[in-house]
């Protein structure tokens, strides 16, 4: 009998350890956030993550198709637990690396080892790329509710690409390399995920400010943004679709795209269709056609047909509104105080992307803020750019990060599926409104 209460106890009190340690254990978060500024100089939106040991913030240009994170290694890379990815290994397979470094000379160094894996980091801005080698390192970012931000957590071997300094020219000052949020393996999101084991989702919010944060949210809703309003509500759906080809500035043979593409199949302005080739829209098995979102492109890019259509229908619209000298890079132009103003930006007529199949309702359209660009303080523009006949890459509609401003996209890389709401002025309140001063 002895030892039957005995045994009994020890399993109570065991069962009562156990319980305790789950009550001590925190749940893990749903979300992690990063701030996001925009330059005044470059117009690049901006972020800052903490990287390496001991941990450094590292200022980055964001550019959403972008195939990996990449950072500056040869000032000042500095870190106790930087390591190579080697060749051959199953991170560097997974990237679709077809190279490895094995050239180098004298002591070991971050981004100088030899038989690591090899890839491409990529400037858009000056179009330029070069080797550089697959490492990884530790990541601290700021979790969240969806409210409110919460602790920093780190995660080890979260994979970037090391790459020399030169190629940080035209980036934004004291930035020191862009971060890619493309869809792939090595993008950032897929890599937060897999080390945090939240959602493969994450959305982004661009603030039109200057002065004011936007911010981007990886893994799980809600997004809640003064005054208390869950901007998830408010998303509307369509499919992401995969470019069999390549759309990066530089990649290897038979790399899918990393690029985020809607299916755009006509656009209207004012409720009308502008006559556009619409087999420009449809994506060919060379990769070429379709519509992409980009943050490294600052204004909406058109193949020169369809932005001679567009541009005629919108001028045709506002007929009556006397147009002023072109401000380059565009070409329609008005005095401010022709246009009315209203809740969404000026007074003009809206453009509509008709989304989905040729039945399909869902459209997301550009109200006056995203399409209408301020050059100086009594003109405003038309924020579309002639991209010629066959501009590089050959995507024939780029939706450009002035276009998205204020709008919040949330990429469902998981479920393949886009979340857009439009204008968040709609609902007054705007993406520089998420509250990063309260405590979770």
């Amino acid at each position: 009998m002895v030892t039957k209460i005995n045994s009994l106890s020890f399993f109570l009190s065991l069962l009562l350890l156990f319980s305790l340690s789950i009550a001590k254990t925190p749940p893990r978060p749903r979300a992690f956030l990063l701030p996001v500024t925009k330059d005044a100089a470059t117009k690049q939106h901006l972020t800052v993550i903490n990287q390496r040991t001991p941990l450094v913030a590292v200022k980055l240009t964001i550019d959403l198709g972008q195939r990996f994170l990449w950072v500056d290694c040869e000032k000042g890379y500095v870190s106790s637990s930087y390591k190579p990815v080697p060749c051959g290994s199953i991170t560097c397979k997974r990237s679709l690396s077809k190279g490895c470094v094995e050239s180098f000379v004298g002591s070991p160094s971050p981004g100088c080892n030899n038989n690591t894996c090899e890839q491409s980091p990529y400037n858009p801005f000056i179009r330029t790329s070069t080797i550089g080698e697959l490492a990884q390192d530790i990541v601290s970012l700021q979790s969240t509710d969806g409210s409110n931000p919460g602790k920093f957590l780190s995660a080890n071997g979260v994979v970037f690409d090391c790459a020399p300094s030169f190629l940080l020219e035209k980036l934004a000052n004291g930035v020191k390399g862009i971060i890619g949020l493309g869809n792939g393996y090595v993008g950032f999101p897929t890599q937060l995920a897999n080390a945090f084991r939240v959602p493969r989702k994450f959305a982004i919010c661009l603030s039109s400010s200057t002065t004011s944060k936007g911010v981007i949210f990886f893994g799980d809703s809600p997004y809640v943004f003064l005054p208390g309003m869950d901007v998830s509500k408010r998303l509307v759906y369509t499919p992401l679709l995969i470019n069999p080809v390549s759309t990066a500035g530089s990649y290897f043979k038979g790399e899918p795209s990393t690029d985020y593409f809607i299916g755009v199949t006509s656009i209207k302005i004012n409720g009308n269709v502008v006559p556009i080739n619409t087999t420009l829209l449809n994506i060919t098995k060379d990769g070429k056609g379709g519509t992409k979102i980009s943050t490294a492109e600052p204004y909406m890019k058109l193949e020169t047909s369809i932005y001679n259509a567009l541009t005629k229908a919108f001028s045709k619209s506002l007929a009556k509104v006397p147009r002023v000298k072109p401000v380059a890079p565009f070409k329609v132009c008005y005095k401010r105080t022709s246009l009315s103003s209203t809740r969404v930006g000026p007074g003009v007529p809206p453009i509509e992307l008709v989304l989905g199949s040729k039945n399909a309702t869902t459209s997301w359209t550009i109200w006056g803020a995203n399409s209408m660009v301020a050059v100086n303080n009594d003109v405003l523009c038309l924020g579309l750019v002639d991209g010629g006949v066959e501009f590089e890459p050959t995507t024939p509609i780029v939706i450009g990060a002035h276009q998205i401003e204020d709008n919040l996209l949330q990429f469902d890389i998981a479920n393949k599926k886009l979340g857009f709401t439009s204008s968040l002025l709609f609902g007054q309140t705007t993406c520089a409104n998420f509250n990063f001063t309260s405590k979770a």
